[in-house]
C-alpha cells in the first residue's frame, strides 16, 4: 500500500498561535480523514459560556483549569483535536502532547493582523496594538510549541484547504 493510501492516525492535534488557522485546517482535515474534530476552546465555551465572559467573570487562571480538563477529554476520544493559542502554558498538557502527532500550524504577523482583526479574543484586548500584543504572546510562547511539535507548517501564504491537504499527507506518512 502506497503512503497516499495509508490509513491515516485515530488522534492529531493542532497547536499554534491565535488565528494561525488550528479550526479551519482542524474541520478540513478531519473532513478528509473521516475523523471526528474538537475545537477545545469550543468546547470551554459550551460548558462554561463565551471565553470573553469567562476571563471576564472568573479570570485566565480558571479559564486555564478548564482549559486543561477540555484537553484531557479531547484527547482520551481522539480524532482531530484543535487547541487554544494558551493550551501550551500548562506542563500537565505538553507532557500528554508529547505521546500524541501534533503539528504546528504557524503564521506570520502580517498575515495574522487581517484574521485577528475584530474578533473577541481577550488576551488582544487593551491598549497595545493587538498585533504587537500577538507577536509578543507568539514570541513567549513559541518555545512551547516547537517542543511538543512532530511537524510544522505555516499558514501565512497557503490557502488553507492546501495546508489541510499538506497535513493529511504527513498524518499518513506516519501510518
Amino acid at each position: 500500500m502506497s503512503s497516499a493510501e495509508a490509513q491515516a492516525p485515530e488522534l492529531l492535534v493542532l497547536v499554534g498561535p491565535m488565528g494561525a488557522g488550528k479550526t479551519s485546517i482542524g474541520r478540513r482535515v478531519a473532513k478528509a480523514t473521516g475523523l471526528r474534530f474538537v475545537d477545545t476552546d469550543k468546547a470551554i465555551a459550551q460548558g462554561h459560556g463565551p471565553i470573553p465572559a469567562i476571563f471576564a467573570d472568573h479570570g485566565e487562571a480558571q479559564f486555564r483549569v478548564w482549559e486543561r480538563e477540555a484537553v484531557a477529554e479531547a484527547l482520551a476520544a481522539g480524532g482531530v483535536i484543535s487547541l487554544g493559542g494558551g493550551a501550551v502554558l500548562a506542563p500537565e498538557t505538553r507532557a500528554l502532547l508529547r505521546t500524541v502527532p501534533v503539528v504546528l500550524l504557524t503564521v506570520s504577523p502580517e498575515a495574522v493582523a487581517v484574521r485577528i482583526a475584530g474578533e473577541g479574543r481577550p488576551l488582544l484586548h487593551g491598549e497595545e496594538d493587538p498585533v504587537q500584543r500577538w507577536s509578543r504572546i507568539y514570541a513567549e510562547r513559541r518555545a512551547l510549541y516547537e517542543e511538543v511539535a512532530d511537524a510544522h507548517f505555516d499558514t501565512s501564504r497557503v490557502p488553507m484547504s492546501r495546508v489541510a491537504e499538506q497535513v493529511v499527507e504527513w498524518m499518513r506518512g506516519r501510518a
